[in-house]
């Protein structure tokens, strides 16, 4: 029989409060409307998001990625910054698929927490929205979910999935890179979304840092240094992306795991590292952390977000498509005859 009695609310007493959850999915309906554009098909809400094809792609081939944003969140929760990890996952997710030679035409994200804070979930997804907006592309569903039992009290986990296409004839696998090729580096806009357990270690139990205190050597505070945003390379590459013949995206594993993915059988890539300037970031922290180079390597970005291989004839165009989008790059390295490895020379700067 129906009771009145708070007592008898058994799925709020287990840690789940079917209220918040409407109240956040009111909100981020808001934020997914903002988003659609006149590919979107279907309503907000839906059991599954819908989205056509764009009619000008010849032989599509659908392109998809997931991937989240590690334990950057941790730092987001620390700051009570929420606004920026969901921008940090759009891009980073629309670069995976970028190294294809795909363009974006949908997301979903999937956020999930110990306990359902409306506006925490709200600032979150307002990031997502803000990256999709700025590709063009819709949030066509995700997923808000409520767990005490796996989250602790504050804590909340962030993962996405994206939907590009390429004409089949167009994409972009690696088995085109070849001897002489030369490498476009492009620079990062932080620390991105990778190596935060260390870097977080680092910075707050080692160095003893607070996020509104200023990070060594630089006019920014530790909150902006490492809450910077994932830059996306779409606007960077797209217009030149018929000129490049690979590219990789520099995520976990560092510049040496990642370029090596896109390398066919028969080419080494050589990097040379003083190319570009070491960040004065990724500098501290390396001191601070007393973190041997090869280590820094396979960790972090080292500056270098993106790299690019094409013919030498093309290198010119390539950058000034980059520099034109905002983005500084450096030429730095080249493909020789080898075996799909990636050697360092001019190291120990």
């Amino acid at each position: 029989m129906p009771t009145s009695d708070p007592r008898a609310d058994r799925y709020r007493a287990a840690g789940v409060d079917l209220g918040a959850a409407e109240t956040a999915k009111a909100r981020i309906a808001e934020l997914v409307q903002g988003t659609r554009t006149v590919a979107s098909r279907g309503k907000v809400g839906a059991f599954g998001g819908l989205v056509r094809l764009p009619a000008d792609v010849r032989d599509p081939v659908l392109v998809a990625s997931t991937d989240g944003v590690g334990t950057k969140v941790l730092v987001a929760i620390r700051t009570g910054r929420h606004d920026t990890v969901g921008e940090d996952l759009v891009n980073h997710c629309v670069n995976d698929i970028l190294v294809h030679g795909a363009r974006p035409i949908g997301f979903l994200d999937y956020y999930a927490t110990g306990r359902l804070d409306p506006a925490v979930a709200a600032d979150v997804v307002a990031g997502v929205a803000r990256g999709c907006r700025a590709h063009g592309m819709p949030l066509v569903g995700g997923e808000t979910a409520e767990m005490p039992d796996v989250y602790r009290e504050g804590e909340y986990d962030l993962a996405g999935t994206i939907i590009g296409v390429v004409g089949e004839a167009d994409a972009i696998h690696g088995e085109r890179v070849a001897e002489g090729n030369v490498l476009v580096g492009y620079a990062a806009s932080g620390f991105h979304t990778n190596g935060y357990s260390l870097l977080r270690r680092v910075v707050f139990a080692e160095m003893g840092l607070g996020p509104d205190d200023t990070f060594p050597e630089t006019d920014r505070s530790v909150a902006d240094v490492l809450l910077a945003v994932h830059r996306s390379y779409f606007a960077a590459v797209w217009p030149v992306r018929l000129q490049v013949t690979g590219l990789a995206h520099i995520t976990g594993g560092g510049i040496g795991g990642n370029l090596s993915r896109v390398l066919p059988t028969g080419v080494d890539a050589v990097v040379h590292e003083s190319a570009w300037p070491l960040p004065t970031a990724c500098r501290v922290v390396q001191r601070a952390g007393r973190i041997a180079q090869h280590e820094m390597r396979e960790v972090f970005n080292l500056g270098i977000g993106l790299i690019a291989a094409c013919a030498p004839e093309d290198a010119e165009e390539v950058r000034f498509a980059a520099s034109d989008a905002g983005v500084q790059t450096w030429l730095v390295g080249e493909v020789v005859r080898g075996g799909g490895a990636v050697r360092w020379v001019d190291a120990g700067r």
